[in-house]
């Protein structure tokens, strides 16, 4: 028998105290936009995943193609009639048995859609504040280049920026360096250079930076960076943006006193709209 919220009921009727993502954060996600039945960046997504499962040493099923992937993630899109735009989210995690000392290696797998309204990126013409989130930080190693189901400083991060009346907050690495955003990777546009910090200063290995770093590449006049950004460099910006896969780009206009063009990121989003039409 366990307490579950005040009610003495049986254990069987509670999934998650054999749940190792709710007991220890031992799982791994990944979120996907489909559009038109067609997962967006599937490959990065799949690779990503199977990268993340090897750094958290788990067993890797034999089926678990990225043809199987597709399939159980298309399967349930379907099932829940959301196949001309949708996201999905598949979360990983090592089943049942032990406390930090896993019996097993074994995963299993939870896949859920939402509908979403619009197919292609769009941005919406408005104010778009941030400021820097300074009450924990990312530490600079692998772990917080992946996905993992403990996101608590996105939570907390979260909380303070709905607190202050932000749109979002930029996180800070254990050198006070400027990593990322709460829910993407952060761009910074300085003059003629397109700034992002590398990997290795602990920011999430994302999907759509990929994206975004192969299209601008191919843009003239602009040179493109994996360099880091000191919170100093945000007055200095032209512009900074936001990618995730979800949004796209999402152009920031105003960190503190400091506003900022959004030129740029409406020309990436525009490419990045015309790469989704042509594939």
């Amino acid at each position: 028998m366990i307490n579950f919220n005040g009610t003495i009921v049986s254990q069987d009727d509670n999934i998650l105290i054999q749940n190792r993502a709710f007991l220890y954060g031992d799982g791994v996600f990944e979120t996907v936009k489909i559009i038109d039945n067609k997962i967006l960046f599937l490959e990065d997504h799949y690779f990503r995943l199977m990268s993340s499962m090897r750094v958290v040493r788990m067993e890797i099923p034999m089926n678990f193609t990225m043809e199987y992937l597709e399939e159980q993630i298309l399967s349930v899109v379907a099932a829940n009639g959301f196949s001309t735009s949708a996201r999905a989210r598949i979360t990983v995690y090592r089943n049942d048995g032990g406390y930090y000392l896993p019996q097993n290696n074994t995963i299993s797998f939870l896949i859920y859609s939402q509908p979403l309204e619009n197919s292609l990126y769009e941005v919406e013409k408005k104010k778009y504040e941030v400021d820097l989130y300074k009450d924990f930080y990312v530490t600079k190693q692998l772990l917080s280049s992946i996905k993992t189901t403990n996101k608590i400083i996105n939570i907390t991060g979260s909380i303070f920026a709905n607190e202050n009346g932000l749109d979002n907050c930029l996180l800070l690495n254990d050198s006070k360096n400027v990593v990322e955003a709460l829910q993407g990777n952060i761009f910074m546009l300085l003059g003629d250079k397109l700034i992002t910090p590398p990997v290795s200063e602990g920011c999430l290995n994302g999907v759509m930076r990929r994206q975004i770093l192969n299209l601008a590449k191919k843009m003239e006049n602009l040179e493109v960076q994996e360099a880091v950004i000191s919170p100093f460099d945000l007055q200095k910006a032209d512009e900074l943006f936001v990618t995730n896969v979800i949004k796209g780009i999402q152009p920031i206009t105003q960190y503190r006193k400091k506003s900022f063009e959004t030129n740029t990121a409406m020309q990436l989003l525009e490419k990045l709209n015309e790469m989704i039409r042509n594939t």
